[in-house]
């Protein structure tokens, strides 16, 4: 009987351990970093790559640096990929955002597409418990791979914004970006924001529920040929969308990639979540911007539609 219970015991552990997602990690944020674990996830990005970053509004100064990513970027001969967004500011008018492209730095070095410059599409949605399909720039289309280099922090409405955030919310057209903050109730960014309708709106939970399934969208679209990688530093309590963030209290961590984009939020979540902090080096302020907004639902959610994995490894490439 013994046994019998301890070989199910074993079994049971292997099936757990083939579950187990691999989220490679390191320390070094540099741009030596970057290439470095770009290369630990094994798999080599191919044809017309798509880097989506998001190029920061203007006023902020946290977004990933073009002298960061600049060595990743050339290492995948990639396109930096962005889409307008959805409340005003620098970066909604397209004329406005290829201003702060430039004044950002990303067009002298890099090509750069504004992917909803001209056109959206539509693209088929799994999970249509909100939405019919997913909204996102048209230039989508001509690209065969995405690294998807998120830089992690928080957000606003999210809680928190890492690779789940920059598929979905990142992705998205202008109009595909209300309608997921709407969950699916309207396209219109105009109405999205107006008080009456942020009343009557959806709860938090749906509107998380949108993000996840819109993540899950552009990974299905792109036939599971993406890499997702989340860089920890400058993690302020806001987003780099916010023209005037709040300035990080929490030190940089490092980077992390996987091939499954939940399972590395989570592995991020669980960094913050975890970390000992002190003086001059406090994570209360983020977690609280997280908890406040239910941010790690997200993970939970993208789970339980398929996209990936709580559960993983962490992979420290530095001890190799």
């Amino acid at each position: 009987m013994k046994k019998t219970l301890l070989l199910i015991a074993v079994m049971l552990a292997a099936v757990m351990a083939q579950a187990q997602s691999k989220v490679y990690f390191t320390r070094d944020i540099s741009p030596e970093g970057l290439v470095k674990i770009y290369k630990a996830l094994g798999v080599e990005a191919t044809g017309r790559v798509a880097v989506k970053i998001s190029t920061g509004e203007g006023g902020n100064n946290h977004y990933l640096k073009p002298t960061l990513i600049r060595n990743l970027v050339d290492e995948v001969n990639g396109t930096i990929v962005e889409c307008c967004t959805a409340y005003g500011g620098s970066r909604q008018d397209v004329k406005k955002h290829w201003q702060t492209i430039h004044e950002h730095g990303f067009d002298s070095i890099f090509a750069v597409d504004i992917m909803d410059e001209y056109d959206q599409m539509r693209i088929p949605i799994q999970d249509k418990k909100h939405l019919k399909y997913d909204i996102v720039g048209g230039h989508l289309a001509n690209y065969d791979f995405m690294i998807n280099l998120a830089h992690f922090k928080g957000h606003a409405m999210g809680g928190f914004g890492g690779v789940l955030k920059n598929a979905s919310i990142g992705v998205a057209s202008t109009a595909g970006k209300a309608y997921i903050h709407s969950a699916g109730k309207t396209d219109d960014p105009e109405l999205t924001w107006t008080k009456e309708y942020i009343a009557a709106g959806p709860t938090q939970d749906l509107f998380l529920e949108s993000m996840a399934a819109a993540a899950q969208a552009v990974h299905n679209y792109m036939g599971g040929r993406v890499l997702y990688i989340n860089v920890m530093n400058n993690m302020s309590v806001d987003c780099d969308c916010d023209g005037s963030p709040e300035a990080p209290m929490l030190k940089d961590m490092g980077i992390l990639a996987s091939l499954d984009p939940v399972a590395v939020d989570q592995a991020c979540l669980d960094k913050v979540f975890n970390y000992k902090g002190r003086p001059g080096d406090d994570n209360k302020p983020l977690i609280e911007r997280i908890n406040r907004q239910h941010g790690t639902y997200i993970t939970d959610y993208a789970e339980k539609i398929g996209l990936g994995s709580k559960t993983y490894i962490l992979i420290d490439i530095d001890k190799k």
